[in-house]
């Protein structure tokens, strides 16, 4: 079994005991002492002169003598009885410092040690393992979406999650292994295994795991949630102490977390430099926004049947002072994990509209928002506000929905489209095909167009399959009266093949790469595609009436 907290504890401290703090019970084990000395003395002389007294053969005793001895009984009886009292008070004080200490040491839910104490348990641990020759693995174990647990079950469920996965850790560590609640529902473990032999490692951590796994009963029903694993190890004769090799476990089982939980792994030193990369991301999004770091960029829309210019599509860019030009493939997953994905798009959206208020009023700007953005119920009331301030008619705007959204809340999803078009908004299914949407749900959600993926239209030449199902798409569109976009046109091979299966606007390099701002105004310049006046924004327009009906 895993090492007793308690136990190593007190022995750690039998020895700093109050005896040889306060001295206090000596003082008064020598007063007892030296009574008896003198008792011994005068009694000595009294005893026999009281013993002659009694049998008429001399003289009594010593007046003087007797006192003396009656005293030193009585320093005799109050010395003992204080050294009793305090050797009373000091193994009782003792008893009492021990318990703090442990109280401070230790989980108070689960039994652990507690984050103050793994850290010189483990450096304890790792000098009998050095010893031995053996090396030591720390287990970071983190539970996989304990807060929805909290959430559903309540806290009561919580802690009693917490107490049984401890109790199941326990139960498999072996003998001498350290068992930690770092905090929260996060734990680790300090197991020393014969050097080299990592499978061992490997083996304990997937038996960790497969314990934690079991359903907890509660309350009539059962609680489920599974724990991911992240491992460092410490060979012989290495110099990293514990607090480093903990740090390095945390980072191994975050990437477990990353990689889908429910796993153990191994850290690399790699993976610092992943996770500093990403902890430098996450600032640098906080820091931009607001700032002007996040910069629309657009991409053309053609029709291809006519080759004329139909729109763009804005795609968001960030110009970071610190890190450069990120990709949105990597900035946007981040920002909507950390919450940043609504205030980032909205700005972009904003500037956006003041940008394209400026075009030739044939030409629409498209713009994706995030499935996270479909969830907040004043989505339709921010986008509206931004119209207005930017005064440019909805009409001439496209809101582009991917179809993974449709399977969190249809029900939420249908209302905002529905919001979006009362304001006049057109809305697009975008990257249509990848996901499962089903005819009815196309029909019962009012979308103004199909996007067709650009997986399947980058490789039509040479996938019958790809061609079968944009022809798939094309007869859906007709028969439900959606028009389709063509993402991903990159070469005139292409362009020929779409030509001959249907009428679409497209998108795609074949027309150019996006394009800053500026750069795209002065390509509309070129093509006397800009408005003679620039409108200027927040004056009354065609959208009054609009929200008026919103």
């Amino acid at each position: 079994m895993p090492r007793n907290p308690l136990a190593d504890t007190e022995r750690l401290h039998d020895n700093n005991s109050p005896l040889a703090r306060t001295g206090k019970d000596v003082v008064a084990l020598g007063i007892a002492i030296a009574a008896i000395i003198m008792f011994v003395g005068t009694g000595g002389t009294v005893l026999p002169a009281i013993a002659r007294s009694f049998s008429g053969t001399g003289l009594g005793p010593d007046k003087l003598l007797v006192n003396a001895l009656l005293l030193n009984i009585a320093l005799v009886i109050f010395g003992w009885r204080r050294y009793r009292e305090l050797t009373g008070e000091v193994a009782e004080r003792r008893r009492a410092e021990a318990q703090a200490r442990v109280l401070a040491e230790t989980d108070a839910l689960t039994g652990c040690l507690n984050r103050r104490a793994i850290g010189p348990a483990a450096e304890q641990l790792f000098g009998e393992a050095e010893k031995r020759g053996d090396a030591v693995a720390v287990i970071m174990l983190d539970l996989d979406k304990f807060k929805q647990v909290n959430d559903v079950n309540s806290h009561a469920a919580g802690d009693i999650l917490l107490i049984e996965a401890a109790r199941r850790l326990f139960a498999v560590l072996p003998e001498g292994a350290l068992l930690s609640r770092i905090g929260g529902d996060e734990f680790a473990c300090v197991v020393s295994h014969p050097a080299g032999r990592t499978d061992k490692i490997d083996s304990l951590s997937e038996e960790l795991i497969a314990a934690v796994a079991r359903p907890v009963p509660y309350e009539g029903s059962e609680i489920e949630t599974t724990i991911s694993a992240g491992i460092a190890s410490r060979e012989p004769g290495s110099a990293i102490d514990s607090q480093a090799l903990l740090h390095s476990a945390d980072i191994a089982m975050y990437h477990a977390k990353k990689r889908g939980r429910n796993r153990h792994c191994w850290f690399d030193p790699a993976m610092e430099s992943e996770l500093k990369f990403r902890s430098e991301l996450e600032a640098g999004l906080r820091r931009g926004i607001g700032k002007g770091e996040f910069v629309p960029f657009y991409q053309k829309q053609v029709d291809l049947e006519t080759g004329e210019l139909a729109g763009f599509e804005m795609l968001a860019r960030w110009k970071s002072p610190v890190l450069g030009q990120v990709s949105p493939e990597i900035f946007v997953p981040v920002a909507e994990e950390i919450g940043l994905i609504a205030p980032i798009s909205e700005e972009l959206i904003a500037r956006a509209l003041r940008d394209a208020r400026n075009w030739d009023p044939r030409l629409t700007l498209s713009v994706n928002i995030s499935p996270l953005q479909l969830r907040d119920p004043w989505f339709a009331q921010k986008l509206l506000k931004m119209l207005v301030e930017a005064n440019f008619p909805p009409s001439r705007l496209e809101i582009e929905v991917t179809e993974s959204c449709l399977h969190e809340n249809l029900g939420m999803v249908r209302s905002m489209i529905t919001s979006l078009q009362n304001q006049g908004v057109q809305v697009s299914l975008d990257d249509f095909g990848t996901g499962y949407s089903s005819l009815a749900q196309l029909r019962s959600l009012p979308f103004n167009r199909i996007k067709i993926d650009r997986s399947f239209v980058t490789t039509v030449n040479d996938s019958p399959e790809s061609a079968t199902i944009i022809q798939s798409i094309i007869s859906l569109g007709e028969g439900l009266g959606l028009p389709i976009t063509a993402e991903g046109i990159e070469s005139q091979e292409v362009l020929e093949k779409m030509r001959g299966l249907g009428k679409f606007k497209g998108q795609g390099y074949l027309y150019g790469y996006p394009e800053s701002a500026e750069e795209t105004e002065a390509e509309l310049a070129q093509l006397n595609l800009l408005l003679e006046t620039p409108v200027p924004p927040e004056t009354e327009t065609s959208i009054a009436p609009v929200a008026r009906s919103a």
